[in-house]
């Protein structure tokens, strides 16, 4: 066994740690398998950019528990605020005011910026997705359009319910609802390899003719619904891709929605990652890195659409409860103060350079790199064959090595530190990483 011990990673055993696979077999007794399928490691601690198994082995977290943790694990301010919201003894309060949600609201759309006037607290992402869903359809009552009608984008990710999963692109995935809404459509993604032969703009005019042939989009369109970038691979759209879009649902009374369950609460280098397009949504749905903690998930508009829901129409029972609220503003705090949305700019653009360097490298393999800020995603293929064996190999040896990263079970790997996460040890993370590729591109294509 080999032991590693560096100023960011400590393993001392075998990995997985002793004890590891005894914990995983009660739970494959008595949890849904769903909930199955992660790395083995048994998580006993997590600070700042580090977690620790119940080995004592310590990693560097790449995922940020999948975007989640982007002001660091257990960051000690967002500590003492949970402390002080439990020395309150209020835990939970349904949807009666508290002077803890007052607070975090009052802070949540100064921090949201002039364009967001109101708030939506939930707990899930997916469940600010359906709230987005419901607002875009109240909206398209109100002005008055012949259908309801939503238009999506294939392999765009929205969520695991009934509504979100129609909204996302992924026909699999929808076989188990039994039932298709033909109110909501579906346009490509621009991919790179889509657009050798025509412009942004050509290419979403030509998806547009189509849907056109069933649809009027000033008459059956009231929403148009986009993850901030396509979660699996980040990749982001073009830029003229965006702006049209939002050219064509002003000119058509559409509400622009983006789904910033990733992007969002700085992981992009920018506060919410529409930012990048130079466009404004008139909603935007938020979730992981929200709290980076405790479940909070959030809808922000403007005061004319956030209101179209009737008095108690739309609440959820868990939500805006003080603990959340207290983990929401700490959170929100640290971004500000920290300077965190900088942090994640700037080394944000080191962490792409060090990464393109290794696609250079390895261009056989390595087709792209693609994100923005502290988020990036690596697409492995070769002569455009999907590689996702080589994926797995590669985030198997991370493990061992000290470094955790997220597989999508695709052909991507994806990275995503925390913000808070010193150069040191986002260096010391990637030349983990280059390692792994090296060793197992030799394993799997030794010739």
């Amino acid at each position: 066994m080999l032991v590693i011990k560096t100023q960011n990673r400590f393993i001392k055993t075998k990995i997985p740690a002793p004890g590891t696979y005894k914990i995983i077999k009660s739970l494959q007794k008595s949890e849904s398998r769903s909930m199955q399928g992660q790395l083995p490691i048994i998580w006993s601690k997590a600070e700042g950019h580090s977690l620790v198994d119940i080995g004592g082995n310590k990693f560097i977290d790449f995922t940020s528990t999948i975007f989640v943790a982007n002001i660091g694990h257990s960051n000690n301010n967002l500590i003492k605020n949970l402390k002080k919201a439990l020395d309150k003894k209020l835990l939970h309060s349904y949807a009666y005011f508290n002077s803890s949600r007052e607070k975090y609201l009052k802070n949540l759309v100064k921090f949201a910026g002039k364009n967001f006037e109101k708030a939506f607290l939930m707990s899930a992402g997916t469940e600010a997705t359906e709230a987005a869903l419901k607002l875009m359809r109240l909206y398209g009552q109100k002005v008055k359009k012949r259908k309801l009608g939503i238009i999506c984008i294939d392999g765009n990710w929205h969520g695991r319910t009934m509504g979100a999963q129609m909204m996302s692109g992924n026909k699999e995935q929808k076989e188990w609802i039994g039932y298709e809404d033909k109110n909501i459509h579906h346009i490509k993604f621009p991919y790179p390899w889509e657009l050798k032969k025509s412009t942004p703009k050509e290419f979403l005019n030509k998806c547009l003719e189509k849907l056109k042939k069933k649809i009027d989009l000033k008459k059956d369109i009231c929403g148009f619904m986009l993850e901030t970038f396509q979660g699996w691979g980040a990749i982001f759209y073009p830029k003229e891709f965006v702006k049209e879009i939002s050219k064509l649902c002003k000119q058509n009374k559409i509400l622009l929605t983006f789904d910033e369950m990733q992007a969002g609460f700085g992981r992009t280098g920018e506060l919410f990652g529409y930012m990048h397009y130079g466009v404004t949504p008139d909603l935007i749905a938020c979730g992981k890195g929200s709290s980076s903690s405790l479940p909070l998930s959030l809808v922000l508009g403007s005061k004319k659409i956030m209101d179209l829901p009737g008095t108690d129409s739309m609440s959820s029972t868990h939500s805006a409860n003080p603990m959340v609220c207290a983990a929401g503003l700490a959170n929100m705090q640290a971004i500000l103060e920290d300077g965190l949305i900088d942090n994640s700019k700037i080394l944000g653009e080191y962490f792409h350079l060090k990464l393109n360097e290794i696609k250079n490298k390895h261009y056989n393999y390595i087709s792209h790199i693609n994100g923005k800020g502290l988020l990036a995603a690596v697409i492995f293929s070769k002569d455009s064959i999907p590689l996702s064996n080589l994926c797995d190999l590669i985030s198997e040896k991370c493990m061992q090595k000290g470094l955790i990263v997220v597989h999508t079970g695709r052909e991507s790997i994806k990275l995503a530190p925390s913000l808070t996460i010193t150069k040191e040890a986002l260096i010391e993370g990637i030349q983990v990483f280059e390692e792994c590729i090296k060793e197992s591109i030799f394993e799997l294509y030794p010739y």
